[in-house]
């Protein structure tokens, strides 16, 4: 039951909030010894101490992080996440989820460590990992630009120049679309976009749009309708002195 426990820990951290039968699911696919659903509703019952410890409440059949009860967010964070699939790291990876504090770190997040130590401090200081780690945070939680650039202030940061304030902005942006988030099932926003929102985008047309010609086909002929043809309606008219208009505004 201990290991079982760590990973409702482990998944609480990384999703927010997780179904008895996803844990059930996600345990029994990295573990030769399997567990039933009367196992997580023994603890869903008779929630162990290590789970009050590390911030996880029970409610409805989940397992949710105390922030999102306390917040009356459950209800919000169910819409958000929708449908969405859940990620799941290898199984030394997902169980480094249980410290509350751990976090993946990507290439993004190395690059934006590395331009910090390189443009405002000095070699060696570690408030530099503080204030990346910090802005890490804030991305995870979704935190404004503004308020991340609070955490610069606090420190005593100060930009010298736009351009600079640019470059930091674009790492911030970089980050956020990079960090793994609850709504997302830990997913990143960047991974749901590639693999289920770019495919569904429709292609640009190989041809501009000709706002001042005519995309219109007569739908008995399917030939493409000029200007200069008689309109399909029936008036005895061009086209251009008929329809066009109405069908380029319509």
């Amino acid at each position: 039951m201990i290991q079982l426990t760590q990973y409702i820990i482990a998944l609480s951290n990384l999703y927010g909030m997780v179904y008895k039968d996803k844990v059930v699911e996600i345990y029994n696919s990295q573990n030769e010894d399997k567990m039933d659903l009367a196992d997580i509703e023994e603890i869903l019952n008779n929630p162990p101490e290590e789970l009050e410890d590390a911030f996880v409440l029970t409610h409805k059949d989940y397992f949710v992080m105390e922030t999102i009860i306390e917040n009356n967010e459950f209800n919000l964070m169910l819409r958000k996440k929708a449908d969405k699939p859940h990620y799941v790291p290898e199984r030394d990876e997902l169980l480094k989820y249980v410290d509350e504090g751990y976090f993946e770190k990507s290439k993004q997040y190395n690059d934006l460590l590395t331009y910090l130590k390189k443009n405002f401090f000095k070699p060696g200081d570690e408030k530099a990992e503080w204030l990346a780690e910090d802005i890490q945070g804030m991305c995870q939680f979704g935190v404004d630009i503004q308020t991340i650039f609070g955490a610069f202030n606090k420190m005593k940061i100060s930009f010298k120049d736009m351009n600079q304030a640019n470059e930091v902005t674009q790492l911030i942006m970089e980050l956020s679309n990079n960090t793994r988030i609850w709504e997302n099932n830990g997913h990143t926003p960047q991974e749901i976009f590639e693999k289920f929102e770019k495919p569904n985008l429709r292609p640009l047309p190989d041809k501009p749009f000709e706002f001042g010609g005519s995309n219109m086909f007569d739908i008995k002929t399917k030939q493409k309708i000029g200007r200069n043809d008689p309109c399909p309606c029936g008036s005895g008219k061009k086209y251009k002195k008929c329809c066009l208009g109405k069908d380029l505004y319509r």
